[in-house]
């Protein structure tokens, strides 16, 4: 995948408004002083990210010895470079396309009823006794290319449904199928998180995804595992008001198949088979063109590869895939579709501005020599870098609760650590995965996510607290302990 060359940074400057201390000592204190400002403005001022950010940038520029006129330009903007504009397009110009096409991907196969079909054939397949099994599998397939919160709005009813014919808790059901969307929601593209990372350190997303399976696969088993265990000893009964939702909005979607013009008149269910072909091929066409350097020599053919395989061709065939077998040839009309795709966008703009924030950060962290007094002062803690991502993400999501900001924010600040090392594209794959990893560790209140599991399966605070809570923070260390033991060797 081939990023724009950023220009080289810039030395530390003097003369800003608000310069504090000269020299290594000044920058690490202005470092800690920002960081600290970030989470009192999220946490206690409840300033939305975006803001924070923004403002935490500017002012630690500001305080770093960066001119006015280097963090925005001048009026002309033809005689300066401002650093606001050159972070945020930077890491946009590559995440918001791959962000952008993903979620409408996600929505066209969340509206064709894709999850529904996927579920119930693996509910047949494996049977009653492993339908927690199946739910886990369930969540981990649809969850590549539908954010988090919108897979469990989607496949609830499911777990409802699976909850009240065992009469099991619904944590045996809800835990398995969580574990499986949060772990694709952390390593794999075409997901905010990992997409950011790998913008901000420019690693090519086939190593990504290979590493997030790398990764993934052992932690969602770790996680799955502490499923089972603590859904035979908390037992929490299907919410009766959800269940009856879910048969409401259930009956509303029959009918609109049936009379409206937003849905498909085709009552044929969606094939796994369909539905696994459309999540697959973009995977299979980036991984594909990530490797095609090394099994082919410069050719037409590797081109070509190389031309379907980057992130916004296959990511586009295989949306228009989409609009083809789950809606035109099911009845969809092209109205339906566009419907569809524009309303899946609406959310997406709040986590583009993070990114982009985050973007913007790291970019005068770069050209203020803040991350390189940090790449210093880290380096001679002697720490591995791939323990300190994690530490770091850590400590933010349990701070402030945002894995995107987690993410955006650490990858910012281990940047320069791998600058000056001659580390492989493989290696920095892992070091996000860290990242990535820190970024989901203890889930709890100040944390979107918390409620929307407590409130959607009906979980107390304490349950959840016991069953999501740690089940996030096994899924956190395992994903860690796996990446740190396969970047031994790689």
């Amino acid at each position: 995948m081939l990023i724009a060359a950023e220009p080289p940074p810039t030395p530390p400057h003097t003369g800003g408004l608000l310069t504090v201390i000269d020299g290594t000592a000044g920058l690490l204190t202005v470092a800690v002083l920002g960081i600290a400002l970030l989470l009192f403005l999220i946490i206690k001022v409840r300033l939305q990210p975006f803001v924070a950010l923004l403002a935490v940038s500017i002012a630690s520029g500001l305080a770093a010895g960066l001119s006015v006129t280097e963090l925005f330009g001048t009026v002309q903007k033809s005689d300066a470079i401002s650093q606001i504009e050159a972070g945020m397009g930077g890491i946009l110009g590559h995440v918001a396309i791959i962000i952008g096409l993903g979620t409408m991907l996600g929505a066209i196969l969340e509206v064709s009823g894709g999850a529904e079909a996927l579920s119930s054939r693996l509910l047949n397949l494996f049977g009653e006794k492993r339908a927690p099994l199946a739910m886990g599998l369930t969540g981990l397939i649809f969850g590549i290319p539908v954010f988090f919160d919108v897979g469990i709005f989607v496949l609830a009813p499911i777990v409802y449904a699976a909850a009240k014919r065992s009469g099991k808790s619904i944590l045996l059901y809800a835990m398995p199928l969580l574990a499986g969307l949060s772990m694709t929601h952390a390593f794999l593209p075409p997901h905010p998180g990992p997409v950011a990372a790998a913008g901000l350190l420019h690693v090519d997303l086939g190593w990504i995804i290979l590493m997030g399976v790398v990764v993934g696969i052992p932690s969602v088993i770790a996680a799955w595992a502490y499923a089972a265990w603590i859904g035979k000893r908390v037992f929490v009964p299907v919410p009766q008001d959800m269940l009856e939702a879910a048969e409401e909005a259930k009956a509303a979607v029959a009918a609109d198949r049936k009379d409206g013009p937003h849905g498909p008149t085709d009552e044929t269910p969606v094939s796994l088979g369909t539905v696994l072909t459309i999540i697959g091929t973009p995977l299979v066409l980036i991984l594909a063109a990530t490797f095609s350097s090394i099994a082919f020599d410069p050719s037409t053919t590797r081109s070509v590869i190389e031309f379907l395989g980057h992130p916004f061709v296959a990511l586009t065939i295989a949306l228009l895939m989409a609009y083809y077998l789950l809606g035109i040839r099911r009845g969809w009309s092209r109205k339906s579709l566009e419907t569809v795709s524009t309303a899946s966008l609406k959310p997406v703009g709040n986590i583009l501005l993070v990114v982009g924030a985050g973007g913007i950060y790291g970019k005068v962290l770069q050209v203020s020599g803040i991350a390189d007094a940090l790449s210093d002062a880290f380096n001679d803690a002697g720490l591995p870098v791939i323990l300190l991502a994690w530490l770091i993400s850590v400590v933010l999501r349990v701070a402030q609760g945002s894995a995107t900001v987690a993410i955006v924010t650490t990858a910012g600040i281990v940047a320069p650590l791998l600058q000056n090392g001659d580390y492989s594209q493989a290696h920095l794959a892992l070091v996000i995965m860290a990242i990535s990893a820190g970024s989901i560790f203890a889930s709890h209140v100040n944390d979107g996510g918390f409620w929307i599991v407590a409130k959607y399966f009906g979980i107390s605070e304490r349950d959840t607290l016991k069953s999501w809570t740690v089940l996030e923070s096994v899924l956190s260390v395992a994903g860690f302990a796996v990446a740190a033991l396969v970047s031994l060797v790689v």
